[in-house]
């Protein structure tokens, strides 16, 4: 409830400015809903489903909008959900600076969808993701 609040009144004040970005983080678990758990899967296709709503509403107003659906990222988010980031394989956990890196590329070149992923050690690797499908 409170993602949906904030990015609706931050579209509503970039469309009177007439320009502005929204960024809404959503996970790779959007597309795969037997990962993890229902609730945390299913909120996260939500913040997909509404970032591709809320572009399709703000089109022509001058308001970028991304979604980002990152993978497994070194974050302190793993051992609060009580998965200790030490567990998972490490060739599959990609590092913040990595992550935001990505999202930034997608945002400079309009992505509306931007997956990054680890494609190797100190690599930038991102799928894009348009009306044409995904690619690499």
């Amino acid at each position: 409830m409170a993602f949906t609040r904030l990015a609706t009144a931050a579209a509503k004040a970039f469309v009177q400015r007439g320009h502005g970005t929204i960024i809404n983080i959503s996970s790779a678990v959007a597309l795969a809903p037997d990962m993890l758990n229902g609730a945390y899967n299913g909120s996260k296709a939500y913040v997909l489903n509404f970032t591709q709503s809320m572009q399709n509403e703000l089109a022509g107003k001058g308001v970028q909008v991304q979604a980002v659906l990152p993978g497994a990222v070194g974050t302190e988010f793993w051992a609060r959900g009580g998965l200790p980031l030490e567990r998972l394989p490490k060739e599959i956990v990609m590092p913040v600076e990595v992550a935001v890196d990505a999202a930034l590329a997608g945002l400079d070149q309009g992505e509306l969808i931007t997956i990054p992923f680890a494609a190797g050690p100190g690599e930038l690797g991102s799928v894009r993701c348009g009306e044409e499908g995904l690619a690499a």
